[in-house]
């Protein structure tokens, strides 16, 4: 099985930590108190917000992280990873057309829709089906991935006519979204490093 470089899994660490810690901060750093259960991800990056900067740079760094995770990720099917480079071009060109401060952004919302959808099917397209595949890329784990993301994307789509809890649901299924790359990538390294431990184990014997 392919390794994963140490960028990638510098790449799939940091890509959750960064979309977290960018909404936690840009939310913490309002004038004045700001809902994060009730309002989007996208009002802190609106045209016209104070620190709207924060928000737009942990966008552009998520994207940032899929697409190298996406280039790193060689023990995945080739679609796999062509649609997770993809999902975080898409996060990019979000962060570059914010929505306007009073109204919408069609160029936002079409990437935005674009890049959640293919967020959802990536796990499905990175699947090995071979026996040793790493279980971050098994059918079984990526199906259910792939659902529980359809089915958390389904509650924000709900939200979005006027729902209470507008944002949590966004925050829930982006960080899924952003915490599933690392999950594969912790699983292919320690698929690889499992073999390790019989070889070792055998040099040691062979030495006594």
């Amino acid at each position: 099985m392919v390794q994963v470089p140490w960028w990638g899994i510098a790449s799939s660490v940091l890509a959750p930590i960064v979309l977290i810690g960018g909404w936690t901060a840009g939310a913490d750093l309002q004038p004045v108190p700001f809902d994060a259960v009730a309002r989007s991800i996208s009002t802190l990056a609106a045209q016209g917000m104070p620190y709207r900067w924060v928000v737009t740079l942990a966008i552009l760094g998520v994207g940032a992280c899929d697409i190298v995770t996406g280039v790193a990720l060689r023990a995945a099917a080739d679609t796999g990873r062509i649609l997770l480079i993809f999902g975080g071009v898409c996060g990019m060109l979000i962060a570059a057309n914010p929505q306007p401060h009073h109204g919408g952004s069609l160029a936002h919302e079409g990437f935005a829709t674009l890049g959640v959808l293919v967020m959802t099917v990536w796990p499905v397209a990175a699947i090995r089906r071979h026996p040793d595949a790493p279980a971050g890329l098994r059918p079984r784990p990526a199906w259910t991935i792939a659902l529980i993301n359809l089915a958390t994307l389904l509650w924000f789509t709900a939200e979005l006519f006027n729902g209470p809890m507008l944002g949590l649901a966004e925050r829930t299924v982006t960080a899924e979204q952003a915490i599933w790359p690392l999950v594969v990538v912790l699983t292919v390294t320690a698929n690889q490093l499992r073999p390790a431990a019989p070889a070792a184990a055998e040099e040691t014997v062979s030495r006594q």
